[in-house]
């Protein structure tokens, strides 16, 4: 059997679509970029394809990771064997079939193979990933990390390190397409970061050396996801025992987000009311994150899998060198502790936003939620504008905030969804694209309005139409 040609229903697409409309944004002296998307996975990538299309050039993908293979998380801290959310969601191919996980897995397995998976294997999503930036001729400068952004005259600074190097290079506009991560950080409990020293404890966002947990007794602290992931892969490696604690009674199981994915709420999120968004925010927050079922029956077929409920970690100590992690139904004692306990979000926490954070539009600043609604995480993060883009606290003070767009969890309360995951994609990242198109034509307006006001040249002239004029007598009519 002849190799199927993978590349062939993406050829052909991009063949029908046409040529990539040329760059029509005027350039600027002194700036080197019309926009630099930070983060090269998923979104970024796809990010990369939709300003092309718009006819955006100069754009710029950097990434801190040293290759593709370490570029996101999806060979690296990602931990599931599948993709939480279903194979159907629209992607990365931005309407267009023929660049679309489907058309790029049927190429290589067929259409009954396609037909047979319920979700996307993660590592066939990296793969498709690699191949989708391959075909696409999409080009990440990886091993560049982002260290500040300096607010400047008609564009922003960035200051970057690339190959051990620091630079700085410009640009009109910023897409923050870095994930978590960007948007704030790991969350790791005071008890915990204050107590433990770093040798005894990862949180599962780090690279975790899971085979040296063979023969050890392991804590997973948390109960969503990225918890039973983590606990097993530890049990897949040979752990002695691992212990995952939930605070709460039972393991989260309301699916809360779910509910609001048909088009009419999911298209027109962003224009709900603030007090109705907070609401669904809240909501979510009261529910919990779900693990899916997959991954908790993943961990639980290990007889030496533990599930304590109603258990969070209220202390901590050291004895001999192993973890006493002290919870209301007793202390429990473990050689190393695994932290599946979520991300912050706070612009003080990234170091390329530090320059003027506090000029940042937050939801507490935006909005009083009713008591029984109060939330101090949720009222952190960002207040975003129609584009995703910052908003000033106080306006006029920061007016460049407009030019950096959010594309990650930072954008939850002000658009629903996991922003920056799959789901988010089709609604999310044509939005952002035609504000920063729309943006970009009106500040350059005056050279737009020359250009769209020059001088036209004829299609044709008089001569094409010369033999048709009527040159018959003319009827008068008799008076």
């Amino acid at each position: 059997m002849s190799q199927p040609n993978l590349d062939g229903p993406a050829r052909d697409t991009l063949r029908l679509i046409g040529p990539d409309p040329q760059n029509w944004v005027p350039d600027r002296n002194g700036v080197d970029h019309n926009v630099v998307v930070v983060g090269g996975g998923h979104s970024g990538s796809t990010f990369a394809f939709a300003l092309r299309r718009s006819g955006i050039g100069k754009v710029a993908v950097i990434d801190a990771a040293k290759d593709a293979a370490n570029s996101g998380i999806w060979l690296t801290t990602a931990r599931m064997k599948r993709l939480r959310t279903p194979k159907t969601l629209p992607g990365p191919e931005l309407g267009l079939p023929g660049l679309s996980f489907q058309a790029w897995y049927e190429a290589r397995h067929g259409e009954a193979a396609y037909a047979e998976i319920d979700r996307i294997a993660r590592v066939d999503w990296a793969a498709y990933l690699d191949w989708y930036r391959s075909v696409l001729n999409i080009k990440v400068q990886y091993g560049t990390r982002l260290l500040r952004i300096e607010p400047a005259a008609d564009h922003l600074k960035l200051h970057i390190e690339r190959d051990g190097k620091t630079r700085t290079e410009t640009t009109r506009k910023v897409v923050l397409a870095n994930g978590f991560l960007g948007a704030g950080g790991p969350y790791v409990p005071e008890v915990i970061a204050h107590r433990l020293p770093p040798s005894l404890y990862a949180h599962t966002s780090q690279a975790i050396d899971f085979p040296a947990l063979r023969g050890r007794s392991v804590a997973v602290v948390g109960s969503a996801a990225s918890a039973f992931d983590a606990a097993a892969v530890a049990l897949e490696s040979g752990a002695a025992e691992v212990h995952l604690f939930a605070r709460r009674h039972e393991l989260a199981s309301l699916p809360v987000i779910r509910i609001r994915g048909y088009p009419g709420a999911y298209d027109n999120y962003g224009a709900l009311p603030d007090a109705i968004r907070w609401h669904q925010a809240i909501r979510f927050r009261q529910a919990g994150s779900t693990p899916p079922p997959d991954a908790i029956a993943r961990a639980v077929k290990h007889r030496n899998f533990h599930l304590h409920l109603s258990s969070p970690w209220t202390d901590v100590r050291t004895e001999d060198e192993r973890v006493v992690g002290v919870t209301p139904r007793g202390d429990f004692k473990f050689d190393f502790v695994i932290l599946g306990t979520g991300y912050t979000v706070d612009a003080h926490r990234r170091p390329e936003l530090a320059d003027f954070a506090d000029h940042i539009l937050l939801w507490r600043d935006r909005f009083t939620p009713p008591s029984d609604e109060q939330d101090d995480g949720l009222g952190t993060y960002p207040y975003l504008g129609a584009g995703h883009e910052y908003l000033e606290k106080q306006p006029g003070r920061a007016p460049y905030l407009k030019n950096i767009h959010v594309f990650n969890p930072a954008a939850f309360v002000s658009y629903g969804l996991p922003v920056g995951d799959v789901p988010s994609f089709k609604r999310d990242i044509p939005g952002v694209v035609s504000r920063i198109s729309r943006d970009l034509f009106l500040d350059d307006l005056p050279a737009h309005e020359a250009r769209i006001n020059g001088s036209v040249d004829p299609d044709f002239g008089g001569e094409l139409y010369a033999s048709a004029i009527w040159r018959g007598p003319i009827n008068v009519a008799a008076e």
